[in-house]
Parts: structure tokens; sequence; C-alpha cells
């Protein structure tokens, strides 16, 4: 169940910001353990090289390098760099992204650029340079990554680029799963809700907790019906079953890793 033998996954944004489980490093362990050969990418090196050593210290296969999702260049080196060592890629792994606060009045245009770049272009380039040969193949699973900020919004913090990015994720989804339906590409979404990942601990706790975690990490707990926040290993489980054969009629569609918090509205 579940196996992923003999496939390759590119992963973007496989490392991990500090130490611990973020859901691109525990997305490509998951995926090594049942078999996928990896690639992973991370604008950090060194947050790369850290998943690749545990891949290979438990037998797996994984190749890694440093890339700037948000640009096309960057992204074709990496895609070509991963045939060159493994000769296909049948899962891809859309990872890269990250918020910044701010409504329309208060974000500058900058700010707006390089959210819409970090959470959307890097997906769209991505898939631009992979989905060709997946179609060459005539398979491939696509997972795109976004947000519960894309379905429910803060009253207390907003981040009307990044909420709008997010949302903007599932609509790239569906594009693509109906552009490539018929072509055995299949393109689905995972939304993970409040994830307890380190980056909770390295930027959350200071840029809205006032470095108080142990308050920040009871609110978020608090927030969640099932009384905690999920973890990075919730949403790898739930990208394995979505790449994995056993979901092969599943594509256009979307997984919530919430916790309950979209079913509970805005409570």
């Amino acid at each position: 169940m579940l196996r992923l033998d003999g496939k390759v996954a590119f992963v973007s944004g496989a490392g991990s910001v500090g130490d611990g489980w973020g859901n691109g490093k525990a997305t490509a362990v998951l995926l090594a353990r049942q078999g996928a050969r990896i690639y992973g990418t991370d604008i950090r090196l060194d947050a790369a090289e850290e998943t690749r050593g545990i891949i290979r210290q438990e037998g797996g296969t994984c190749e890694v390098s440093a890339r700037d999702m948000t640009d096309t260049q960057a992204v074709k080196a990496a895609v070509d760099d991963c045939l060159a060592k493994f000769g296909r890629i049948d899962i891809l792994i859309n990872n890269v992204g990250g918020s910044a606060p701010g409504t329309a009045a208060s974000m500058s245009e900058e700010v707006w650029d390089t959210q819409m770049a970090h959470n959307l272009k890097t997906m769209f380039l991505a898939t631009k340079h992979v989905t060709p040969l997946m179609e060459a193949q005539g398979a491939g699973a696509i997972i795109n990554l976004s947000s519960i900020a894309a379905l429910r919004m803060s009253a207390d913090r907003p981040h009307v680029a990044y909420s709008t990015a997010k949302l903007g994720i599932l609509g790239f989804t569906r594009s693509t799963a109906m552009a490539y339906a018929k072509k055995g590409i299949r393109c689905n979404t995972v939304i993970p809700g409040l994830m307890h990942t380190p980056l909770v601990e390295h930027r959350l706790a200071k840029s809205i907790a006032g470095g108080d975690l142990e308050a920040l990490i009871a609110k978020r707990n608090a927030a969640v019906p099932m009384g905690r926040m999920g973890d990075a290993w919730d949403v790898a489980h739930a990208i394995l079953f979505l790449v994995s054969d056993e979901a092969r009629y599943i594509t256009g569609t979307e997984l919530l890793v919430d916790g309950g918090m979209s079913a509970g509205g805005m409570g």
C-alpha cells in the first residue's frame, strides 16, 4: 500500500527553517521511505543537505541543489539536473511559499509582487518545466501546497497577498488538472491548517507573538476544533496518499489537513 518504488519525486522547499520537521522535509523523507528517489531543492543548500543526509542514512536515494524557484532558468536547471541523475520525474511537490502581513493599503507593491512570486510563480514555473516530461511519460502526479489562509481570513493579522496567492493555487490546480486529465497527469492541492512546524518557533513567535512562544502555541492549539495543531507529518501523509497509485482516480481537488478548522466556520 502507498508504495512508490521506481518513482522519482521532485520536491521544492525540501529543507526546513531551523531544527525540526517542515512540510517539505517531512514529505521528502516519507516519500523516500515509500521507495521514491528524491530530488530536492531549497533556497538554502545546508537545509536541503540535511534532508538528504536523513534519507541516505535510512538507505534511501536523494540528490539536492540550492535553487531560487522564482527564477525560470534556475528551475529549468534543477529539472535538467534531476533528469540527468534519475532519467524521469513522476511526482512534483510544489512546496515553496511564505507569508507577509499587510492590507492592500499598508502593503508595498514590492511585497505584493514578492508574495505572488514566492507563492504562485514558483509552482507555475515548476509545473511549466515538469509537465512536458510527465506528458511524454504518459503519467505523473502534482501536489500544490496551499494554506487555510486561503479559506479563513484573520481579522487581527491580515495578509492580503498571501491569502490571495494561496486561494489562487486552487484555481491553478484545477485548471492544470483539467488540461492534463486525459494525459495521465493528476494535479491536486493539499491545504494545511495551523501546523506546528519550525516556522512557529523561528518566525511567528517573533513576528506576531512578541517572543512569547508558549502563548502563541496555546492560542493556535485553541483555535483548532481538535484542540491541537497538526505537524508536518500530517501534511506529508496526505501528500503520500494523493501521489500514490491508490489515488489514481483523484484529480483537480483539495484535501484539507486542518483538524476541522474549515468545517467549524469562523467561530
